[in-house]
C-alpha cells in the first residue's frame, strides 16, 4: 500500500540546532508534495510557534500541536480536535510541581488559549522564547489561569535531568489511572496533557476521520518520547538517529539524525524511491 500522509515532528527532526529547516529537507519535502502525498506537522510546540514551520514547507492540512492537544487548521482557524486537562488534575500538578524541595529547580509553563504564562520571566525562560518565538506572561499564582479552565499542557523545565527522569516515575505513579498523558520531548522537558492528547491519537483522527486514510497509508518520522505513539500507529514509523534507543526501537526504521538531513533521507527511501513497494 503506498504511503499517501507523511507525518513530521519538529524539534530534533526537521529543527535542529538552527532552530530552522535546512533548505535540502524543504526541498525533499516539496518533492513529496508535488507526488501528492501530503504532509503535516505533528509538535509538542505551541500552535503559534509552530506555524513558520507548517508555512516553509507549504502544508495544506491542519497542524497537529501541544503534543496532540490541539488540531487546528492555520489556514480556516477551524479547531478539529482539542483536548485540554481537566482543571483538578492540573490543579493536582501544580501542587506537585511546586513543593519546596522542587520548586527552585523547576520553571513551569501553562498553556492557555496559545498563551504562555509562567510565574516570573527567568533565564530559562528567555531561552524557551528564543527558541519558539512565544512571548512569555508573567503571571505570579498560576492556580488563577488554570481555574479558568481549558489548559492545554503544563510543562516542567530543568537542566537537571536525573531529577526530570525522578519526577517522571513519580508523577507517573502518583497519577496512575487518571485523565493524564505524562512525556518527555527532551530529557529536560516535562510534559503533561490530557489522556487522549497524544501525537498518536491526534495522528489517528487527522488520517483516518478527516482523510479517510488507513494507517498503512502513513509515514511519521520523530525524535523523542513523545513520538511514540504516532510511530507506532504510522504504517511506516521512523525514527530519527538522534533519537534515544527506547524510541528507536519502537520504529520501523531509523534515519540519520537531524542535523545530516536523516528526514530526506526517509523520505527518499519510502516515498520517492520507485523501486520501493512501499510507494
Amino acid at each position: 500500500m503506498s504511503i499517501k500522509l507523511v507525518v513530521l515532528d519538529i524539534d530534533g527532526t526537521i529543527a535542529g540546532v538552527s532552530n530552522q529547516i535546512n533548505p535540502s529537507v524543504v526541498k525533499t519535502i516539496h518533492q513529496v508534495q508535488s507526488r501528492g502525498i501530503q504532509v503535516a506537522l505533528a509538535t509538542g510546540r505551541m500552535f503559534s510557534s509552530a506555524l513558520r514551520f507548517h508555512q516553509t514547507i507549504q502544508s495544506t492540512l491542519p497542524l497537529i500541536s501541544y503534543n496532540g492537544a490541539l488540531t487546528k487548521h492555520p489556514h480556516t482557524g477551524a479547531v478539529l480536535r482539542e483536548k485540554p486537562l481537566p482543571p483538578a488534575i492540573a490543579l493536582e500538578i501544580l501542587d506537585h510541581f511546586e513543593r519546596p524541595e522542587l520548586e527552585p529547580h523547576l520553571d513551569i509553563h501553562c498553556y492557555y488559549n496559545d498563551q504562555l504564562h509562567v510565574r516570573h520571566i527567568t533565564p530559562e525562560t528567555h531561552v524557551y522564547m528564543e527558541r519558539s518565538g512565544a512571548m512569555a506572561q508573567a503571571s505570579g499564582d498560576l492556580r488563577s489561569i488554570i481555574e479558568l479552565g481549558s489548559t492545554t499542557k503544563m510543562l516542567a523545565i530543568s537542566r537537571n535531568a536525573p531529577l526530570m527522569a525522578q519526577l517522571m516515575a513519580e508523577m507517573g505513579q502518583k497519577l496512575q489511572g487518571q485523565a493524564v498523558h505524562l512525556t518527555q520531548s527532551t530529557e529536560i522537558y516535562f510534559e503533561v496533557t490530557h489522556a487522549e492528547a497524544t501525537k498518536g491519537l491526534a495522528l489517528q483522527h487527522l488520517a483516518e476521520d478527516v482523510l479517510g486514510l488507513d494507517p498503512q497509508e502513513v509515514l511519521a518520522i520523530g525524535d523523542n518520547f513523545n513520538d511514540v505513539e504516532m510511530l507506532k500507529y504510522a504504517g511506516v514509523g521512523v525514527a530519527m538517529g538522534n533519537a534515544p534507543p527506547e524510541v528507536q526501537k519502537v520504529a520501523d526504521w531509523v534515519t540519520a539524525d537531524v542535523e545530516a538531513d536523516g528526514v530526506s533521507q526517509a523520505l527518499a527511501r519510502f516515498c520517492l524511491d520507485s523501486t520501493l513497494a512501499l510507494c
